[in-house]
């Protein structure tokens, strides 16, 4: 990291004048695996606390997602985010979607869209999603619920701009369990009444964009944005967050972009003291593309309290043999946050007394993709540096509850995968990802995985009437630090699950899926179980 006193400036000229800009509605994707990068990535199948994808609400297509969305985690840990289940595009477009369901144990169900506008310039619509489940009848106070609620809209000019925004409302309720598996260390059995170990985290959040609906004249695409939110939990910790972001980027011959970035991101963090993490980008670059050759050629200047550090942002690739063949190389750098938002998206029992920190990563990667006789593949090898990785440890407690750790860390980081239409109806996709952790300071790296395996098939039938599901999951067990220096290995995860969904008319259908088939019960996070078996049932409809 090279640290030059520029930019200065520029990022005040900056933030006076995206001040007023807006962040863009988010797109659906069906990224089934995320490669490990510093940015914020899905994570492995966690189950506690499910948190269900918003729906796509620039174009309503919607998601048939049962199960609870992965934990995230915002510096560069390993993942691979189990595949998603989501039902196909249909031609149809409805403005309302309704999809509910129940299950065990003592499992709640409900996802909603409803669009009240839909106009070639003008989308306003609603979504609501709550999944909840309770196994406290098995395990006392093993429970958890999530619900949010999200408002959208975009409007577009006659000026060939346009702007849209979302407000909405998020809270995930959890309870500290993890005072049941505490045999060892505490023999007389422990037990708490609820309130005493409820855990809730309740988040607002608005943001809004402006940008190019049309191209310009000159070839030339702007954004302008803002993001904000404020988040509190059960035990007097708050959090707030500003973003600014503005781009603008001219393209030369429709094909080579030339693009600058400039963002502002704002941290406040109070617990029993107050911190702020406050980051600043700059980030110019330049793309060539061609048949056979592309690269791109940038920088990331970030600067942090009154220090800059300037980060290489190279990608080439070359087409070997005619999409048989691409061999890829690239480096990036930059910093990324661990605030309270995203650690405890990635931990959940987290404590409410944590530092937060700036990660700073480089990562050098290479590799080759293609396609070959209708199977799609990839495969990557990538060796990372990072500054400030966090970890986990438990804090000895009753209520047992994980303090955050930081180190230094070079990862190196093999993975792959592959995808093909097997027939008409059967599609097969599957991934793999190893890590290797070198650490400064730390035995081991503390609940972070190394190797992860997942594989889904999808078969359609009765015209796509009927769709089958099944996936299987593996993740190794991750090391855990306990009583002082002792360490060890929890339990690896084995998840077998299948669903399937039946059309019945081309407004009503019905669903079921069934998680966790093999009622393994590992600890993701020392402690702490994950639900076993278990499942859901219900009825779709779309008018």
């Amino acid at each position: 990291m090279y640290k030059q006193h520029i930019i200065l400036v520029a990022l005040l000229v900056f933030c006076g004048t995206a001040s007023w800009a807006q962040k863009t509605l988010p797109t659906e994707s069906v990224d089934v695996i995320k490669q490990f990068n510093a940015r914020l990535i899905d994570a492995e199948r966690f189950v506690v606390p499910p948190i269900l994808p918003a729906v796509d609400t620039s174009n309503r297509r919607q998601y048939y997602n049962i199960l609870a969305k992965p934990l995230n985690v915002n510096y560069p840990a390993p993942k691979i985010r189990p595949l998603e289940w989501r039902s196909d595009p249909t031609t149809d477009i409805y403005k309302t979607y309704l999809q509910a369901g129940m299950g065990y144990p003592r499992a709640f169900y409900f996802d909603g869209s409803h669009d009240f506008v839909t106009k070639d310039d003008l989308n306003i619509g609603v979504d609501f999603n709550h999944y909840s489940a309770d196994n406290s009848k098995n395990l006392e106070n093993q429970r958890f619920g999530s619900t949010q609620i999200n408002g959208n809209a975009v409007f577009k000019t006659d000026k060939g701009f346009s702007v849209g925004g979302n407000i909405g409302y998020k809270t995930n309720t959890l309870y500290f369990y993890g005072y049941n598996d505490l045999d060892d260390d505490f023999p007389t059995q422990l037990s708490y009444d609820a309130k005493d170990v409820k855990q809730r985290f309740n988040t607002f959040y608005a943001d809004a964009k402006v940008y190019n609906s049309e191209p310009t004249v000159a070839d030339f695409n702007y954004s302008a944005s803002v993001n904000l939110y404020a988040m509190a939990d059960n035990y007097a910790a708050r959090e707030t967050g500003f973003d600014l972001g503005l781009t603008g980027t001219k393209w030369f011959d429709k094909k080579h972009p030339l693009s600058l970035t400039l963002q502002t991101d704002f941290t406040g963090y109070e617990d029993t003291t107050s911190q702020s993490l406050n980051n600043f980008f700059l980030k110019p670059n330049f793309g060539f593309h061609s048949d056979r050759f592309r690269f791109k050629v940038g920088a990331n200047i970030a600067s942090h309290a009154d220090e800059f550090y300037i980060y290489p942002d190279l990608e080439a690739s070359v087409n070997v043999v005619d999409n048989l063949i691409t061999a890829f190389a690239g480096i990036e750098g930059g910093l990324q946050k661990n605030n309270f938002r995203n650690l405890t998206d990635y931990n959940p029992f987290l404590s409410s007394r944590i530092d937060i920190r700036n990660s700073f990563y480089t990562n050098f990667y290479g590799g080759i993709k293609g396609e070959f006789k209708g199977v799609k593949y990839r495969g990557q090898v990538g060796f990372k540096n990072v500054d400030n990785l966090a970890l986990f440890v438990t804090n000895g407690d009753s209520i047992p509850r994980f303090n955050v750790l930081y180190d230094t860390a070079n990862i190196v980081t093999i993975s792959g995968e592959i995808s093909t239409q097997l027939f008409d109806n059967l599609g097969l996709i599957a991934s793999v990802s190893q890590n290797v952790f070198d650490l400064k300071r730390e035995e081991r790296p503390w609940h972070l995985p190394s190797l992860t395996f997942n594989v889904g098939a999808v078969m359609s039938m009765l015209e796509k009437k009927l769709k089958i599901r099944g996936d299987l999951y593996l993740q190794n067990g991750v090391p855990v630090r306990s009583g002082g220096t002792e360490s060890r290995n929890l339990n690896p995860l084995v998840d077998v699950s299948a669903g399937a969904e039946y059309q019945l008319t081309d407004n009503i259908g019905v669903f079921a899926r069934v998680n966790n088939m093999l009622n393994n019960k590992r600890q993701r996070w020392q402690h702490y179980p994950v639900l076993g078996l278990n499942g859901l049932v219900g009825l779709t409809a779309r008018f």
